[in-house]
């Protein structure tokens, strides 16, 4: 019987080449590519748990395990960097331990997530065992951005992708879990077919992100100036990140004090606590991350719609009725505010609009360079302003 991994059911060639690899033709690294939040993860997960109970006396107890995460022939690798994985990402725990035997299965299998953010070196430390692994060792890579991903790892794997899913199986999703239809939709297209972003984006802090995105699009409009004692458009994108960063601390801290208190103080006990603060301060500053990165990427489509706006192509609009209301001076998030624009849009330069959208995707890049973010998003609000606040 053919087995559809979960995950893959609404990606056909992913379904296809992993019901192939179970019946007995898997290969020894596959490269899952494809948008966020569209199944990657769990397909990688349910996949491995099913090279691993192959063969397994307690075949359900060993899926289990493996979905679960506690099987300890699974091995799941993050990068430990904000935006890069670092050599130790690798050394120990995928080249040194594929050399070892599995602890019970007939098979070892290492999970790697965002590869893209591999450099040469830590590549080079990696690609003798992408090439020639034992034959009990498969790797899956899992990928959001494949043209980032050096052509050396990708020409060793096969290639498994996951399409972006439809805007309107998305906003279908949202709707049959209570968001109102209108929401749902702007949503769903806001998304770019990643079905996790546009979940948080119809949640109530994915709204009041986009109403920080908003305020900074709206003062740009307005050419950057505030109210005296008002603080920069940019701010509240900024506070916001830092909110997630310390939740994500908070979150990890709790696990570490669940964990710890059973476990009888000595070196064991202090090796637990390091693991557990250099995982807080990796979260932590990979939340700050996200919200960074997808505040600056909803900025860069707000000005691609007011772009379409301007030129007359309203059907082409990710959030008509959000940026209407910027258009007219408003705004409130994906879901937007009633406005009478009446045409305001097509007042704005579409070059001026074009080049906006350009200005924030490249601040967005630029924050994966540890520049100081305070700085570059204050650069980012005077050169909004002076683009399209001019062109009104």
């Amino acid at each position: 019987m053919t087995v559809v991994v979960p995950g893959t059911e609404h990606h056909p060639q992913a379904r296809m080449t992993l019901a192939a690899a179970l019946a007995g033709h898997a290969s020894h690294a596959y490269l899952f590519h494809g948008p966020a939040g569209v199944g990657k993860r769990t397909a990688a997960r349910a996949f491995a748990a099913e090279l691993l109970a192959a063969g397994a006396p307690d075949v359900d107890n060993a899926r289990h395990r493996a979905i679960a995460g506690t099987h300890p022939d699974l091995t799941w690798v993050r990068p430990t960097g904000a935006h890069v994985m670092r050599t130790e990402d690798v050394a120990d725990p995928v080249v040194s331990a594929a050399t070892r035997t599995p602890f019970e299965s007939q098979k070892r299998v290492f999970v790697l997530e965002r590869v893209d953010t591999m450099n040469d070196e830590v590549a080079n430390r990696l690609l003798k065992t992408l090439e020639e692994p034992p034959t009990f060792v498969h790797l899956i890579l899992m990928t959001d951005s494949l043209g980032q991903v050096l052509p050396t790892v990708i020409s060793r794997c096969q290639l498994v992708r996951f399409d972006p899913l439809p805007a309107a199986r998305i906003a279908e999703d949202l709707v049959g879990e209570g968001v109102p239809a209108e929401l749902a939709g702007a949503c769903a297209r806001l998304a770019l077919g990643n079905g996790a972003r546009a979940r948080f984006l119809a949640s109530e802090d994915g709204r009041a992100l986009c109403a920080d995105v908003d305020r900074l699009v709206a003062v740009a409009l307005a050419g950057g100036g505030r109210p005296t004692g008002e603080p920069e458009a940019w701010r509240g994108l900024l506070d916001r990140a830092e909110q997630r960063r310390i939740a994500a601390e908070e979150r990890i801290a709790e696990e570490a004090k669940a964990r710890l208190a059973s476990e009888p103080k000595g070196r064991e006990r202090g090796a637990i606590e390091k693991q557990f603060e250099d995982a807080a301060k990796r979260d932590g500053r990979r939340a700050r991350t996200e919200v960074l990165d997808l505040g600056l990427t909803l900025a860069a489509l707000r000005f691609r719609d007011l772009l379409c706006l301007a030129e007359g192509a309203d059907a082409a609009v990710l959030d008509l009725a959000g940026s209407q209301a910027l258009a007219g001076g408003g705004g409130s998030g994906p879901d937007g505010a009633t406005a009478d624009v009446t045409g305001a849009a097509t007042t704005h330069d579409p070059r001026r609009l074009r080049l906006a959208a350009e200005r924030c995707e490249e601040a967005r890049l630029s924050l994966q360079l540890n520049v100081t973010e305070d700085l570059a998003l204050e650069a980012l609000g005077f050169r909004l302003a002076q683009l399209v606040g001019a062109s009104t």
